[in-house]
């Protein structure tokens, strides 16, 4: 797997006063474009890696599946880079509900910008699971430990499915985006129950990511870098707990503190 993510290039490197010729490792970047019952849906960039649960994953999370159970047939072609899906029921695929903005209230409350189908696919959080301090420490601890891959190229996203005691699954990505979509398609490949998981994360918490957070119906994520206004907002509006700048034996606790105990 890791020689899709990522490549040796060769560079020439100036430190020590002068330069130096090196082969360096740098992050592979992949245009995959979704084709669903003959109809080009969408193109994106991204790792290729684990790319069944990349299609399935962002299917669901723009609200086009349910269920891995909705694809009749998936098959990608990477050296053309597509992917061709087809659906148990063919559905007409209106794409002005994928990529207009419509302007609504999360759950009656703040007024926000969405796509169309970010108003059908969030989900409020309902389940109040509880995380110990020592806990967040531990998972971002564990996250860090198996980024082998950010640390050789610097250009690469982690994120991964956690119990409160251990990590279920992790997947990387160039988009932080995409590899919470890998870890959505795993999830409905296995049926995997998220009630009781959250979400550890390398990057930065926007809304997009914190929106993906909320469609897998996941109540907590913690990431080492910094969240968005826009996502805590929406973080607040759906009952999803936000630690960011987990680094040492420091965070921040930025909505729904009542989530983290001692």
């Amino acid at each position: 797997m890791g020689s899709f993510v990522t490549r040796k290039q060769k560079i020439v490197k100036y430190r020590n006063d002068h330069f130096e010729k090196l082969d360096d490792e740098v992050a592979v970047e992949f245009p995959l474009t979704i084709v669903v019952d003959g109809q080009e849906f969408a193109t994106m960039v991204c790792t290729p890696t684990y790319l069944d649960e990349l299609v399935i994953g962002f299917l669901a999370s723009e609200g086009l599946i349910r269920s891995s159970k909705e694809i009749k047939a998936i098959s990608v072609d990477e050296h053309r880079g597509f992917a061709y899906v087809e659906l148990v029921t063919k559905q007409s695929i209106q794409k002005e509900f994928y990529a207009k903005r419509f302007i609504g209230s999360c759950c009656g409350k703040s007024r926000q910008f969405y796509f169309y189908n970010d108003m059908k696919t969030a989900k409020t959080v309902v389940h109040r699971m509880k995380v110990h301090v020592d806990q967040c420490f531990r998972l971002m601890r564990l996250l860090q430990e198996r980024s082998t891959d950010f640390q050789a190229t610097g250009g690469i996203h982690n994120a991964a499915l956690c119990t409160p005691d251990e990590l279920v699954i992790i997947r990387s990505d160039i988009g932080r985006h995409n590899a919470l979509d890998k870890i959505y398609g795993y999830c409905l490949q296995h049926d995997l129950p998220l009630s009781d998981k959250l979400i550890v994360f390398s990057g930065r918490v926007s809304s997009e990511v914190l929106l993906k957070v909320s469609k897998m119906g996941i109540g907590i994520i913690l990431s080492k870098s910094a969240p968005t206004t826009l996502a805590l907002e929406l973080a607040n509006d759906l009952g999803i707990t936000v630690v960011g700048f987990i680094r040492g034996q420091t965070f921040n606790v930025y909505t729904h503190a009542e989530q983290i105990i001692e």
